[in-house]
């Protein structure tokens, strides 16, 4: 009897002091809240509201962002660090740009074949 809780008081001193994989939190929720974290930051020193960093990153958690924004206004106004405005360039829609290639694609089409006719003569 005494054997049997030796071992057991042995294997639970061995087992309490191990890390088991898998066991602890997971490493993809810290990267995530850092990601949103460094977000807000980007946000706050590229002069962006904080209601427009929410909407142009739904993924992100909010909360991290607002910390992110918040550490970012605090170290610029310690600084003071003026802000850079953040542009970014208007893209054409994808369906103009699917008409300008098959445009491009049929005007190809019909080039080649006018040339390949006039060196055949």
């Amino acid at each position: 009897m005494t054997v049997r809780l030796l071992l057991t008081l042995v294997t639970t001193l061995l087992l309490a002091g191990c890390n088991i994989p898998g066991m602890g939190p997971d490493p993809r929720i810290a990267l995530r809240e850092a990601e949103a974290k460094a977000i807000g930051g980007a946000c706050r020193y590229g002069v962006r509201g904080i209601e427009d960093c929410y909407s142009l990153n739904e993924g992100a958690s909010k909360a991290a962002i607002f910390a992110g924004w918040k550490d970012m206004d605090e170290y610029m106004s310690e600084n003071k660090i003026e802000g850079v405005r953040a542009v970014i360039a208007k893209s054409e829609p994808a369906e103009v740009i699917l008409e300008d290639k098959s445009t491009q694609a049929v005007a190809a089409d019909k080039a080649p074949a006018k040339d390949a006719s006039a060196a055949a003569r």
